[in-house]
């Protein structure tokens, strides 16, 4: 990702800190889910193998509740990129228009 030039114009803004920002964002949340989801995956299976552990149990839990968090982040984040690109579209819409895969 090249930085934009000294005077930033609607097209570079669009491109190089909307699009890339957001993009960048919503691969990392993604990639936190995976890899919790990975992790309850693994602590559901050691849970039926041993259903009396409590330390398990709550670690399952609180592995649970992290990924209900990150999964309302990704939605959250759904939203600010909505929101980004509705404040651009009044402020640039004059200069520039952005490919419409947003």
């Amino acid at each position: 990702m090249a930085a934009p030039s000294g005077g930033v114009n609607c097209e570079e803004f669009a491109e190089f800190q909307l699009m890339e920002a957001h993009a960048s964002r919503d691969r990392f949340i993604k990639n936190c889910i995976a890899q919790t989801s990975s992790v309850v995956k693994h602590l559901r299976e050691e849970r039926e193998k041993n259903l009396d552990d409590l330390t398990l149990l709550k670690q399952l839990r609180k592995e649970q509740t992290k990924l209900k968090w990150m999964q309302s982040e990704l939605n959250v984040e759904e939203v600010v990129n909505d929101r980004s690109w509705k404040v651009f579209n009044e402020r640039c819409r004059i200069h520039f228009k952005p490919p419409k895969n947003e």
